[in-house]
């Protein structure tokens, strides 16, 4: 998924509202953060495939130390007790923090076709939705939406850049997920960890939209 992590940020926002969009984003996104760094060290590795599924080009055979199950929840613990630590927040929050975490996982699971291993180099499972076009981008967009809806609920913005901070990131994430269903397949694999960096400018975006709003009653 893409949107899907942003949506998980989203709708995290509503059960924890003291934390910051931001640290949120940076926990439902946490695996697809680490995982190009490891694949253009060479750590992790992908090849692209054209066909692997209807949805993506890209072949994701290797990645037990940001995909797999075991290690996923290992990374969810370790980001709770570090925020809670950092940030001397409740276990509440912490909580909801390290569950962001996990659902990116889950998230994938249901995308995925059977890539994702249990354990590292353990067996591998995924329900496929990326199979079907039609039905990933439904999915997608209804969970977005859904996740903003409930993200407008909880915040108000407090001046102009509280609006125009938060639908510029939807209007840019929008555009990124239609380039995506129609541009060609990337050329080789390291290609594709460079250009996942990127994903590390949604962390201090969601900061920054964070900053200029404030929770709803």
């Amino acid at each position: 998924m893409f949107i899907g992590h942003h949506a998980a940020g989203f709708i995290a926002k509503r059960f924890a509202p003291r934390v910051s969009l931001g640290t949120l984003f940076a926990a439902a996104m946490l695996l697809d953060l680490i995982w190009p760094l490891l694949v253009i060290a060479g750590v992790e590795h992908l090849r692209v495939d054209p066909g692997n599924t209807a949805f993506t080009p890209i072949d994701f055979y290797d990645y037990p130390w940001t995909h797999s199950l075991l290690v996923v929840l290992g990374w969810s613990a370790l980001f709770a007790i570090v925020y809670r630590a950092a940030r001397k927040a409740a276990w509440s929050d912490a909580l909801v923090v390290g569950l962001a975490v996990l659902s990116h996982w889950v998230l994938d699971f249901i995308t995925h076709r059977p890539d994702l291993p249990l354990w590292p180099n353990g067996p591998k499972v995924g329900l496929g939705l990326w199979n079907s076009i039609p039905g990933t981008v439904i999915v997608e967009v209804a969970l977005f939406a859904v996740a903003l809806w409930l993200y407008l609920r909880a915040t108000k913005a407090i001046d102009r850049t509280g609006t125009i901070a938060l639908w510029a990131l939807v209007i840019f994430v929008g555009l990124i997920y239609a380039t995506n269903l129609t541009s060609p397949p990337p050329p080789d694999a390291r290609t594709i960890g460079y250009v996942g960096l990127a994903a590390w400018l949604f962390v201090p975006w969601g900061y920054w939209i964070d900053r200029h709003r404030r929770p709803q009653p």
